[in-house]
């Protein structure tokens, strides 16, 4: 079946620099590596050591709590570092990478039942792109979601064509889907965009065309609009990119940790889109395309990515690579700053003549323009959060952990990447996402 769902409530905030329909090979990465950061909820127990050899594939380390779900190296090589912050804690795993990927062999691949499918996914390391609602952490194998929820478009600024970058991965996607619809005895659902008939042909699924202004692509507000979370309620969630690259990983029976993202921002001289691989260095993505003086770079998109220097590593989950102005230095008031016409100043108010250009393209920085003030009722929020939630009250009740308040306030539907436009109109400069993030960690443990 198909349904059109429009979602009304949310901004596009249009930015210099998005990706053209191009596709180049990146750099080698000579070294790769994974996160543990990535994903909220797992404590990170190593299974390898600085000087072991690995595989693509091979196990580095596991979650402690649930001992089944691995997490495994994207390439072959060896591995040259294991870098620790405060109280020892791992950040990253790092593999010096060979020239030639060589891949572990994981044995029998039997996806003809669900028990089969979980056991492949596990084996692969490609079982921590399911991700759970409530929570946003990865799916236990153990759970038998509602349903499972899949986004085939993101329409964050600048952010990865999916419809583009997985126009020759359908037969991978397929596959699956066939996979994944085997672990629910419920419905799977796809979210498309209005007008996408890029996925016209998948089989096995609920399709489900939105339209409308970012967040309409966050899987979260499909999930809003299809069929809202209720307490006790689990349902699993996928970005297709990921499902492309599971589906690759089951038919070859090898982890293929292949990523085709967007290299875009206004600091990037050609943007376009990059082959590259799970946790490679961001400097062998951007090259010499990218201006890095006064510059941001982000890996994911700019709303929700994680600020990464050319020395970092993608994100595991990431689709995009962000270049923006930094916005550190200091701005003539008449020009650019308070007593500016405001003709390339973004707002979501009429306070500004740049709302009489809807499709302006804006070449934003990170100044917040200001610094944190009181938390103070605007109605701001309402106008760009298209859930029927209030969030200011959901926020605050996080803030002093009035766990019952949460709940009756719908904590149980959202994860921090909801409210990234909140924090955008938020005028008290509130890091939003990280309260939220704190919310879900004490509820988790409340209830563990």
């Amino acid at each position: 079946m198909s349904k059109a769902i429009k979602v009304k409530k949310g901004v596009d905030i249009n930015l210099v620099g998005k990706s053209e329909s191009k596709t180049t090979e990146a750099d080698f990465s000579p070294v790769v590596a994974l996160k543990p950061d990535d994903f909220p909820g797992v404590v990170p127990k190593l299974m390898v050591k600085e000087g072991d050899e690995v595989k693509a594939g091979s196990p580095l380390f596991y979650d402690k709590k649930r001992e089944n779900i691995l997490f495994t190296s994207p390439v072959s090589g060896e591995v040259v570092e294991v870098k620790r912050g405060a109280k020892r804690k791992i950040l990253e795993v790092r593999v010096l990478a060979d020239k030639e990927t060589r891949y572990a062999d994981v044995g029998t691949i039997n996806t003809g039942s669900r028990e089969g499918v979980i056991e492949a996914m596990l084996k692969l390391g490609v079982w921590p792109f399911m991700k759970q609602r409530p929570y946003g952490i990865i799916a236990n194998p153990e759970d038998k979601p509602k349903a499972i929820y899949i986004t085939a478009f993101n329409s964050a600024p600048l952010a990865a064509d999916l419809s583009y970058t997985l126009k020759d991965e359908l037969e991978h996607f397929q596959t699956g889907i066939d996979s994944i619809k085997k672990l629910t005895d419920g419905k799977v659902n796809l979210g498309l965009r209005a007008g996408d008939s890029t996925f016209d042909q998948i089989a096995g699924v609920d399709k489900y065309y939105f339209s409308g202004p970012h967040p309409a692509g966050n899987v979260g507000v499909q999930i809003h609009h299809i069929e809202p979370i209720n307490k006790g309620d689990i349902v699993w969630t996928l970005n297709a990119a990921d499902v492309a690259l599971i589906g690759r990983s089951l038919k070859e029976g090898k982890f293929r940790a292949e990523r085709t993202l967007a290299l875009a921002g206004a600091k990037v001289n050609e943007s376009r889109y990059v082959k590259t691989i799970l946790g490679a260095q961001i400097n062998s993505i951007i090259g010499e395309g990218v201006d890095l003086s006064d510059t941001r770079l982000i890996s994911g998109d700019v709303l929700t990515g994680a600020q990464v220097d050319k020395e970092g590593h993608l994100g595991f989950f990431d689709t995009c690579v962000s270049a923006i102005p930094e916005g550190d230095s200091k701005k003539f008031f008449l020009t650019d700053g308070w007593l500016s016409p405001g003709f390339s100043t973004f707002s979501m108010s009429r306070a500004f003549p740049s709302w009489l250009l809807p499709n302006k393209k804006y070449n934003l920085d990170t100044n917040l323009n200001g610094e944190e003030r009181a938390f103070v009722v605007t109605g701001e929020m309402e106008k760009v959060f298209p859930f029927d939630i209030y969030p200011m009250q959901l926020i605050k009740s996080i803030m002093v952990n009035d766990i019952d308040a949460m709940e009756k306030l719908g904590i149980y539907e959202v994860i921090p990447e909801d409210f990234a436009l909140c924090e955008v109109v938020c005028t008290s400069k509130v890091n939003i996402q990280s309260v939220v993030q704190q919310g879900l960690e004490d509820l988790r443990k409340e209830f563990a």
